[in-house]
Parts: structure tokens; C-alpha cells; sequence
């Protein structure tokens, strides 16, 4: 066993109908440390952990916890030997109090009354200093809040081993910093925590160590100060970063002589205060600004997706009314929602089925697509957009999000869109997907195609559009194009509300 080994996986397998997920996988947590577990989706991180947690039972291999040989068959065998996780989708009650979370499903006691575990409560909050209230109602904090009422559950639990999976994707800087900071706290206790992210920053900021998957195996174990990011990005994608060098701005003079394909003059809607827009033909432009500055509010009342309560479109300087998003898909509109979960897939239809929805809905339902029809056109964008699933067929709930995400992808390119809205494209997927659809997004506009992009990354956004409009507090405080184009000038046009040439 090695020094300070808390937790070791030894050559662990997992086979699915057709597909080796896990082969021979080592995987070492040590006492007081964060280790980050990187792969693009479908390298294995998620059925490392599942098979960790009980979710899955491995083909092969064996699991030790402080030098002891366990068997894990549930996720309450996984909690009684330390092991909780912390998903990225808050599953706890939001309609009950943040005492009534931490103990729900634990006190039996009919003994044990109210008062007695919110004092418990409110002193765990106060050791792991949590900003909240044993008695405040969970729905009403932050969603870092509420992620750190999960933690705290699992510390109150006793848990040697705390997996966090994906827990900063919906989380500001301010809040990012909070949870950083409970992760050093339980660290300095000498909690093992495996950090599951896509965000290579925080990786370097927070983490002890790296094991790096790929296609269900492992690639190797690092130290933080031995694995610079770009190894660490050639690393997860099997393969150097040249192609990074084919994504390059697109040239001011291409961009703004194309003709206005869209323009709204004063538009607004339930969630979306007053703005004016316009994008031009084979243009990608995209909103920045700090989460809930009203970047997906503004492309909702574009789309319709959200009540539009004023203002005026044109589509090609024709006026054109568009109040729900069949209007806007009838004007060649397709939008790829920031929440692919809630307003994306069908977890329970197939990859080819989640394909043609949007198709199937211009068409309208008396007009069925044929199913030898779709099937070729889930083939045919299966294989342009590289989907990695066993079959057309295949739930697409069971898909890695990346390939979630370019299935919605497909859905849209079907529908052969004139301007296409993308709210976070990129959000919770692997490296080498973002460069993809980020190459995906420069060839569209090349073909004509107008696109507007939204990515909580700045140097995304500064990679593949050529005009930025900056918002804060729901308002449009900015716009950046050419030389302004740049990391420091949309940082100062978000704290300052304008650029340096509007001075």
C-alpha cells in the first residue's frame, strides 16, 4: 500500500454490451488531498465512479479502503465504508429546510426533535463555515449554498473519500472561491476528495495531483507541479494541440460585409429587458458577461423560447413577428439551449429520434418523417459530427454529455438553419469536443450560416467570434470587435460598462 493511501482501485474493469468502459484502471487517493480525475467524456471518469459508488459492479479488479479489501454491491454499501458524492445536479429538496436536507433519510429517532438537529446542523454549517441557516429554506440559497449543504451532508456522514462531480459548472468566481475554500477545510481534516471537472484552471488552482483517463484507460498519475496544462490537454485528447492553431478570428473585412440577416430594435420579453441586436450574414457574435448578466435571457426572447412582451424584428429587412420559437424555427432559427438536460434531449428517445425532433416539428406531426428517412439522417450526422453511441438506437440518455451535445447539435444542422444560437455549447464536455464544435462553428459561418455563441470561457469566445456584446445587470454595456477584441478589454467592459474606445 502506498504512503498515505486512503483509498486504491487496482485494475479495474467494466464491460458493457459491446463496449470495454474500464480496462485494468489504477486509481490512488491518498489522506488530505484533492485529485483531480480528467478524460474527455467517455474516457471512463464516470463509470470510475459509478463502479466506486455502487451504481455499477465491475468485471474485474479489486477496491482497498485504509489497507482493507472492500466489496462495494450499493451506494449505501459506498456510504458505509466513507465513500459520498456530491453530483452536479443538486439532489437534495429544495422545498425543505437546510437541517431537514442534512438529516433527511439518517434520524430515525422519533426522540431526537426539531430544535436538537437544527442545533447540530447550524454548528456543522459553522465548523465547515457554510453561509446559512439551519432553518432557511434550501431553495432559497445560492446553488454554491446549496452544494455545500450536500458536502456538509456527506461530512456529518462521516466520509473518508467526498467525490465532486462537476460542482462548479453553474457557479460564479465568488461562489467557485467559497467551495474552494470548504475543499482546503476538509482537505486540511484530512478528508480524500476526487474532483471531477472540465475546467483545467480549477484544476491547477486547487489540486494536489491529476489521473488522466482516456478511452477507458489509464494514460497516468501526476503530480500538479509535473503536468503543465497543454500536457495535460495533449494528455486527455491522445494527441497534440496543432489544431488548436486552426482556429483562428476571422477576419473584421469577411464579417461585416455580409448582409443583415437578423435585427431587433428594442426587443424584450418576460425575462429580458429592452435591446437592440443585429447579426449579419456567415457572422458569429456572441453575449458575454458574468452569469445572470441576461446573456441566455437575451437569446430566449430572440428564439421566443421566453414571453416576448415588445420590440420589432426583421429578418432580412423584412418585418417579421416572432413570439414562439416554431415562429423562429420557420425563419430558419435553431437554438441549442443552455440547459441541455432540462431543454435539450429526451433522455428516454433514441440518438435518432432526439435527431429529427426539431425536423419532425416544422414539418408537423400529420406529416411523419419516414423511418428509412431517419435513419439516414441519423446516420449521416452521426458520422459529420463523430457521435460516439453503440447505435442510432441507443437512448440518448446514456450517451457521455459531449455526444449528448452534438446529437442536439445534429438536430439543429438538419433543420439547415440561417442563423443558429448556441448557449453554451461547450459547457461540462471534454476538450477535445469543444475544439470540434468550436471548428464546427468557424465552417458553418464560412458556409453562410450566422452564429451567435455564448461560453461562460472568455478565450473560447474570443477564438471563435469576431464581435462581442458585453451585458451587465441585463443590460448591453458594450460591444468589442477588432482591436478591442481581447480578454483584458472585455474584462474591463464588464466591470466598467464600456470599452476603452467608447471613453
Amino acid at each position: 500500500m502506498q504512503d498515505n493511501a486512503l483509498l486504491q482501485m487496482r485494475k479495474i474493469n467494466k464491460i458493457f454490451p459491446g463496449v470495454k468502459a474500464l480496462s485494468e484502471v489504477d486509481f490512488t487517493l491518498r489522506e488530505g488531498e484533492i485529485h483531480a480525475l480528467m478524460g474527455e467524456n467517455g474516457a471512463g471518469k464516470s463509470t470510475l465512479i459509478k463502479v466506486l459508488t455502487g451504481v455499477y459492479q465491475m468485471d474485474g479488479g479489486e477496491i482497498t479502503v485504509n489497507g482493507e479489501k472492500i466489496v462495494i454491491h450499493s451506494p449505501q454499501d459506498a456510504q458505509k465504508h466513507g465513500i459520498s458524492t456530491v453530483y452536479q445536479e443538486i439532489t437534495l429538496c429544495p422545498n425543505l429546510t437546510v437541517a431537514e436536507n442534512m438529516f433527511i433519510g439518517r434520524e430515525h429517532n422519533p426522540l431526537v426533535n426539531k430544535k436538537a438537529r437544527e442545533k447540530k446542523a447550524d454548528k456543522l454549517l459553522e465548523e465547515l463555515g457554510i453561509p446559512a441557516r439551519s432553518t432557511q429554506q434550501l431553495g432559497s440559497c445560492s446553488l454554491a449554498v446549496q452544494q455545500m449543504v450536500a458536502i456538509a451532508r456527506a461530512v456529518d456522514s462521516r466520509c473518508k473519500v467526498l467525490i465532486l462531480d462537476e460542482p462548479t459548472s453553474s457557479l460564479d468566481d465568488k461562489e467557485v472561491n467559497m467551495l474552494f475554500k470548504l475543499m482546503r477545510d476538509l482537505k486540511s481534516q484530512g478528508v480524500g476528495i476526487i474532483f471531477v471537472t472540465h475546467f483545467l484552471e480549477q484544476v491547477y488552482e486547487v489540486c494536489d495531483r491529476i489521473t488522466v483517463l482516456r478511452n477507458g484507460e489509464l494514460v497516468g498519475e501526476y503530480l500538479i507541479e509535473d503536468l503543465p496544462q497543454v500536457e495535460l490537454v495533449a494528455k486527455m485528447i491522445g494527441k497534440e494541440l496543432d489544431e488548436l492553431g486552426a482556429l483562428t478570428y476571422f477576419e473584421e473585412e469577411k464579417k461585416e460585409s455580409g448582409e443583415v440577416f437578423y435585427e431587433a430594435a428594442s426587443l424584450s420579453s418576460s425575462d429580458a429587458l429592452p435591446f437592440d441586436f443585429k447579426i449579419h450574414k456567415g457572422e458569429v457574435n456572441g453575449f458575454t458577461g458574468l452569469l445572470g448578466s441576461g446573456r441566455s435571457e437575451s437569446v430566449r426572447a430572440i428564439f421566443g423560447a421566453d414571453k416576448v412582451t415588445g420590440g420589432k424584428v426583421k429578418i432580412k429587412g423584412e418585418d417579421v413577428k416572432i413570439t414562439k420559437p416554431l415562429d423562429a424555427m420557420k425563419h430558419g432559427i435553431g437554438y441549442l439551449a443552455e440547459d441541455r438536460k432540462r431543454d435539450g434531449i429526451i433522455a428516454e428517445l433514441s440518438v435518432r429520434e432526439n435527431i429529427i425532433l426539431a425536423l419532425q416539428v416544422m414539418k408537423g406531426f400529420f406529416k411523419p418523417i419516414s423511418r428509412s428517412e431517419a435513419e439516414a439522417f441519423a446516420d449521416e450526422y452521426i458520422k459529420v459530427l463523430n457521435i460516439k453511441t453503440a447505435s442510432k438506437d441507443t437512448p440518448i440518455g446514456s450517451l457521455s454529455g459531449g455526444n449528448q451535445q452534438k446529437v442536439i447539435l445534429a438536430r439543429w444542422l438538419l433543420t439547415h438553419p440561417d442563423y443558429l444560437i448556441l448557449d453554451e455549447p461547450t459547457r461540462g464536455i471534454d476538450v477535445g469536443t469543444k475544439l470540434e464544435i468550436q471548428k464546427l462553428v468557424l465552417k458553418l459561418a464560412e458556409e453562410g450560416v450566422s452564429v451567435t455563441f455564448i461560453s461562460s470561457e472568455v478565450e473560447e469566445m474570443l477564438r471563435t467570434c469576431s464581435r462581442l456584446i458585453v451585458m451587465r445587470d441585463r443590460h448591453i454595456v458594450g460591444e468589442l470587435k477588432g482591436a478591442d477584441l481581447n480578454q483584458t478589454q472585455v474584462m474591463k467592459t464588464i466591470a466598467g460598462g464600456e470599452s476603452e474606445n467608447e471613453k
